[in-house]
């Protein structure tokens, strides 16, 4: 159903929202044209970074329908449907069909946890039918849905039961486990990798394609890590590779997605701040986290340009 496979560096999109909370749209034509250009190959709309599970329905519809509209068939839009209530669920996947998206992706429920692989699919089963003329991707986030179960199985069963099922969305950090998706029924799935901070480790596991938040701020250096990685410059990609995370490190010194919206206000995108309850920075807080990006270079090899030098 998808033989196009996802592939380079997709970024999870932020919500730009007022200073009153409410969803600013406006911001999504340059935000994206600001993506487009610095080389992402893809946008995951409504996921965790997203706030997807912020919003009201009505918002999330209208904002997958923004990034497909800013997208204009330049870039594939994968619209994350995961809502506590399947028959939501399924409706945000019919509509994302409707409008022209390309993929949809799902959370499990996370208030009543998915106790196993079995259950699981008996839910995606739901959510993917909602658009049946979309491959589906399911999204394994275990830190945030409390679901860790076998997701090596649930491809097994649900790859039997689920027609449109092409690929997961894999936001651990168990490397083996990923492996062992990505090589399943001789690589029948699309495994695309979510954990930033290890892109390198993925990469020499077997990832092609990698979802992430701080794509949107940093694509040039992740870019670099793949080249160096597909040139077999190894100690290259490990140094850019420390430079990611010691930029992640330094916004986990804050409410790290509140953090990255201040970061591309710094570059000109009022984003604003986030849904409670994770809010948004003081004005101190990004004059601060403005100053110890400085300390490590950030501005100077985040994006594209000019290799990142000796920065330490």
């Amino acid at each position: 159903m998808h033989k196009n496979r996802l592939s380079g560096l997709v970024a999870a999109t932020y919500t730009p929202l007022r200073d009153d909370g409410t969803v600013n749209l406006d911001i999504v034509d340059p935000f994206v044209e600001h993506l487009f250009n610095n080389g992402v190959s893809g946008l995951y709309v409504c996921g965790s970074t997203g706030e997807g599970m912020s919003l009201t329905i009505a918002e999330r519809k209208a904002t997958a329908e923004a990034f497909v509209r800013a997208s204009g068939g330049r870039l594939p839009v994968i619209v994350q449907v995961g809502h506590n209530s399947l028959a939501e669920a399924r409706g945000l996947a019919g509509h994302a069909q409707e409008i022209g998206a390309d993929i949809i992706s799902a959370t499990c429920p996370s208030y009543h946890k998915v106790g196993s692989a079995g259950g699981l699919t008996d839910c995606m089963i739901e959510v993917a039918g909602g658009a049946p003329d979309l491959p589906f991707y399911y999204y394994h986030i275990p830190a945030l849905t409390g679901s860790n179960l076998d997701v090596l199985e649930f491809l097994k069963r649900g790859g039997e039961k689920i027609q449109n099922l092409v690929g997961l969305k894999y936001t651990d950090t168990k490397l083996f486990e990923f492996q062992e998706c990505c090589e399943l029924d001789d690589g029948r799935f699309d495994v695309v990798w979510g954990c930033d901070e290890m892109l390198l480790g993925a990469l020499a596991t077997g990832a092609t394609g990698a979802i992430g938040s701080t794509y949107n701020i940093a694509s040039g250096l992740y870019r670099r890590i793949i080249s160096a990685f597909d040139q077999a410059d190894f100690a290259q990609a490990r140094r850019w590779q420390s430079l990611s995370v010691k930029m992640i490190r330094t916004m986990n010194g804050y409410p790290f997605h509140p953090a990255m919206k201040a970061v591309l206000e710094l570059r000109g995108f009022a984003m604003g701040g986030c849904r409670l309850p994770q809010g948004r920075l003081t004005c101190d807080e990004i004059i601060r986290l403005k100053a110890e990006l400085q300390s490590i270079g950030f501005f100077d090899w985040s994006q594209d340009g000019p290799n990142p030098g000796t920065t330490q």
